[in-house]
This record gives C-alpha cells, structure tokens and sequence, in this order.
C-alpha cells in the first residue's frame, strides 16, 4: 500500500471511531440490550475501523506504535467470526472508555499527515 492509500485508511479509522463515540452521546450501558439498531451499528463500525487498521501496512503501523493495531486488527475478527457471542459489556467499554483516547491519537496522525 502506498502512502496515500496509507493516510485513506488512517482517515477512515477516525471518521468511524468519531462516529462511534458519537452515537454513545447521551447513551446508557442498557441501551445496547435494548436497542438493535445501536448494537448493529456500533458493531459495524468497530468491524470496518478494523478493517481499515488492517489495510495499514506494518511499516506504517510501526510510525505509529501509539495507535493499537493488534488489538483494532483483533476486534475485528473477533467481532465477524463470533457474531454470535458479542460481550456488550465489553463493547460498552471500548466504545465509551477506549476510543476517545483512539480517535484524539488518531485526530493528530491525520492532521500531521494532511499538512505534510
């Protein structure tokens, strides 16, 4: 992957985690057992921000060791191949606790490489 095709998926990856956290405003833990569409959609989100985590190049990856690409790449997979066992405990929390950190690390990646 080139670098322009580099800095799409670092972009990609904040506009998801933004959207996720976003969606989080004004929620509670419980809205995720009640509400389908919420759950589907978070899931989506974390699903594709792994995704374009994984479309990153380990070169690349390793400019930015701040950023938790195992982890982003690993979320991803767990979420598509166990569909069927997603902890909303743990999904609550990497949304509400883990990506504001991810998307303001994220934020700076972006803005360095769009002023470059």
């Amino acid at each position: 992957m080139s670098r322009p095709e580099t800095a799409i998926s670092l972009r990609q990856m904040l506009d998801y985690s933004r959207e996720a956290v976003g969606m989080m405003q004004g929620q509670v833990r419980a809205d995720l057992d009640t509400d389908r569409k919420l759950n589907l959609a978070l899931i989506r989100l974390l699903e594709i921000l792994g995704e374009a985590a994984n479309r990153v190049p380990p070169s690349d990856r390793f400019r930015y060791p701040q950023i938790p690409w195992p982890q982003l790449i690993g979320l991803r997979n767990r979420l598509i191949h166990g569909y069927d066992h997603v902890d909303f405990d743990i999904l609550w929390q990497i949304v509400t606790q883990d990506l504001p950190g991810l998307t303001r690390e994220l934020d700076e990646i972006v803005s360095a490489l769009s002023s470059s």
